[in-house]
């Protein structure tokens, strides 16, 4: 299901969205999987990078495995590169020594070789479990303070004030999308608010990697679904105007039973994020 999308003074009308060498890292993650289909439209050259295997590739690509633990290979991978869509990492909650080598110090590599090659724009796949400590129905912008749940978000709260400080210093640009739950269908009662559909993210991306002048912004990942905690007025710049809904999912999703009240898992935004760990004890 979509909707109908009316655009006023697109921030994108006469503007070229195309680039000549667009780098994607973590492109071997479910993510990764989805834009490495869509992102070759916005490229002449889509530069894919990952530790696991991509397999060949195809036309119009590169393949280039890198550690982005591995300063001198991060330098090498973001050498030639034009502007850069940055998903590599860990993606789920694990211990911190698991979190540290490519989120948190991968993340600061990737600046920095940015910076020593002339990038000029990041698009940062952040998360919402930079904020997962706020309660659910709680409408929340993105000037609040970050409530980080775990590591997975300390490291997200990293890379946005990495992003920020790069920017303030250098003047690299970073759209940093705080994704919530980018499937292919929204699978409970929390992702009915925060589901992202795969168009909703291709157009997002679109957005941060060519509207003109974006700074520093932050905008939360979200489809145009019926409940909201998100306010995304402070990106409104970038014109994004999503078109799917997770309404298509309700019947199916409501049909399950619900977690009982008292569960973190249903109390906080990032749900069962904030239950995960300690580890090691």
């Amino acid at each position: 299901m979509t909707t109908e999308v009316n655009v006023q003074n697109d921030p994108l009308d006469g503007v070229t969205t195309r680039c000549h060498r667009l780098l994607l890292t973590g492109a071997g993650g479910n993510l990764g999987k989805v834009l490495r289909e869509r992102l070759p439209k916005y490229a002449d050259s889509l530069r894919l990078s990952d530790i696991s295997n991509l397999g060949e590739a195809r036309t119009g690509e590169e393949i280039v495995p890198c550690d982005l633990a591995d300063a001198k290979a991060v330098d090498a991978l973001v050498a030639g590169t034009d502007a850069i869509v940055h998903l590599g990492g860990v993606s789920i909650e694990r211990p911190f020594e698991e979190i540290l080598p490519a989120n948190i110090a991968g993340t600061y590599n990737l600046y920095e070789a940015a910076r020593r090659h002339g990038v000029r724009r990041i698009v940062f796949a952040s998360s919402n479990h930079t904020i997962g400590f706020y309660k659910q129905g709680e409408v929340i912008d993105s000037t609040v303070p970050t409530k980080p749940d775990g590591y997975y978000g300390l490291s997200k709260v990293f890379g946005e004030q990495l992003a920020s400080f790069y920017f303030d210093r250098y003047g690299i640009e970073t759209v940093a999308i705080r994704i919530g739950s980018s499937f292919a269908e929204a699978k409970d009662r929390r992702m009915l608010v925060t589901w992202l559909g795969y168009d909703d993210l291709e157009q997002l991306i679109r957005r941060a990697l060519f509207v003109p002048s974006v700074g520093f912004t932050v905008v939360y990942g979200m489809s145009n679904n019926r409940d909201r905690w998100w306010d995304n007025r402070h990106a409104a710049h970038l014109g994004y105007q999503p078109t799917e809904t997770s309404e298509i999912f309700r019947a199916q999703v409501e049909a399950q039973p619900p977690l009982p009240a008292d569960d973190p898992a249903a109390q906080y935004q990032g749900g069962a994020f904030v239950k995960a760990g300690p580890f090691g004890d």
